[in-house]
């Protein structure tokens, strides 16, 4: 099959039995259709069908010798700086189609899986695992343009680091059973975004300081397997007119809670168990950071482009452009911007051939924009508030428009260079962008998309290489060391 269409990959969601609670009621019908999950869906089906345009297919693809079909680049296990850029390429494409507003677009968790395999050699020969069934995965993966989402949080019942869990029945999702089929798995997990309306969802633990052993597993199982389901939050669905609801319309992602009811993991969907140092060196020291991290920063530069273009039409429209303190807001957002851009060319750069062979960008420069875009992100979004001001509250629908009165719109809400449909437009944009639930969600969202940024910082503090700047510094003055004495 090798890359789907947009038509291939709703029709394989339609036809999964996925259990998805929402709003109190399990989903039935056609996913593809509901109102919480249509947009979403339709627009990642858009991206699918970039594959197979005649002028993008050797930049969204690439060839296997001895196989026919074409492979989505996001799954290229890059063994050349040029092997990079292709991937780079690629994901630009995909993240300009959604304007850098689509977090889990398929080539996060498809870097996810490919950077998996490409170090699975981590796992050889260690208690418990089977770096095998990585590699099975990602060929059936490639072979299918299988989806995926991915769950690694516990329950927030008990955030300190030396977690024990006290109740009869397991809350945090953990293995009960094991039989001669596989794992048993019962408790939750949560965040899983876009978790059900995806092919597979990948379960693993996260790096903490000490593991129960029932809790350190990694696996991949379809998201209708029995005893699954997904608990869905609100809709931040403004509505499907793109008029009123230009983004949420089309790119709101909808985050679920994880529940285990006794879910059956086959052995052979397993990559370990009860193994709380494969589970920390699966994503600490595998190249999972250094490829998760290239596609989250490409998206996030081409989401800051689309920020600078949406406050640079707004200072336009309201004709605001020869104030100083304007052009100072303005500057930071290019400024934020030509430092991601420098930081991902150096990422690229920087890069080297890793210990499984194959070329992994340098991981500094993106922890560094990691650790930079959690903060100048929300302030991006303050900007655009500050430059719409008091703009971004009296708006219109689409519907006044359509109504007896238009023409006091027309006259009223009119821009120096721009009718008063467009202004709006602009303005409602500029308003779910940075003010309505989705807006405020995208936020929160990219605050937290690597997890704590100040665990963050401490991670880049510890991991940042230092010491040829104290020596210089210790030789300048001179200094004794002590341990030679």
């Amino acid at each position: 099959m090798g890359a789907i269409t947009g038509k291939d990959f709703i029709d394989r969601l339609n036809q999964r039995k996925t259990e998805i609670w929402f709003n109190g009621k399990k989903v039935e019908g056609k996913i593809s259709e509901h109102p919480a999950f249509k947009g979403i869906i339709h627009t990642k089906a858009s991206l699918y069908d970039l594959q197979h345009k005649p002028n993008l297919q050797d930049e969204m693809t690439f060839s296997i010798p001895g196989k026919a079909e074409r492979i989505g680049m996001s799954y290229l296990q890059p063994k050349t700086k040029a092997d990079l850029k292709r991937r780079r390429t690629m994901m630009e494409h995909w993240a300009r189609h959604t304007h850098g507003m689509m977090g889990r677009s398929p080539d996060y968790m498809n870097s996810a899986l490919t950077s998996f395999a490409a170090s699975a050699a981590i796992l050889k020969e260690r208690e418990n695992c089977f770096p095998e069934n990585i590699q099975t995965l990602y060929e059936r993966a490639m072979e299918q343009d299988l989806s995926f989402a991915h769950t690694f949080i516990t329950p927030q019942v008990n955030r300190s680091q030396f977690v024990m869990d006290f109740s009869k029945e397991p809350i945090s999702a953990k293995v009960v059973k094991k039989n001669e089929k596989g794992l048993v798995i019962k408790g939750a997990r949560l965040l899983a975004t876009q978790g059900g309306i995806t092919d597979e969802i990948m379960v693993f633990s996260a790096p903490r300081i000490f593991f129960e052993s029932d809790e350190a597993f990694g696996f991949s199982i379809p998201s209708d397997t029995k005893g699954l389901k997904f608990i869905c939050r609100q809709s931040f669905v403004g509505g499907e007119s793109l008029f009123n609801h230009p983004l949420s319309a089309r790119y709101e992602e909808m985050d679920s809670i994880v529940v285990f009811d006794n879910v059956l993991v086959p052995w052979e969907r397993v990559f370990f168990y009860e193994n709380g140092d494969a589970a920390t060196d699966f994503i600490l020291k595998s190249s999972f950071h250094s490829f998760s991290y290239h596609q989250a920063v490409i998206r996030q530069i081409v989401k800051t482009e689309f920020i600078l273009g949406v406050a640079e039409l707004l200072v336009e429209t309201i004709n605001v452009k020869e104030y100083q303190h304007i052009q100072e807001k303005l500057s930071e957002v290019i400024i934020g911007l030509e430092t991601m851009k420098a930081l991902l060319d150096k990422s690229e750069n920087d890069a080297e051939i890793d210990e499984w062979g194959y070329m992994s960008p340098s991981i500094i420069p993106l922890k560094v924009a990691g650790t930079i875009f959690p903060k100048i992100y929300p302030r991006f979004c303050e900007i655009i508030q500050l430059i719409g001001a008091s703009g971004m509250v009296s708006l219109p629908t689409e519907n006044d428009f359509d109504s007896p009165i238009r023409p006091e719109l027309d006259k009223y809400l009119q821009a120096t260079n721009r009718t008063a449909e467009d202004r709006v437009k602009l303005f409602r944009l500029a308003w779910e962008l940075t003010m309505s639930p989705f807006g405020t969600r995208e936020i929160q969202y990219e605050r937290y998309f690597f997890g704590d940024p100040i665990r963050l910082s401490s991670q880049l503090y510890n991991s940042y290489p230092k010491q040829n700047n104290v020596d210089v510094v210790s030789q300048f003055l001179e200094l004794k060391n002590e341990s030679n004495e």
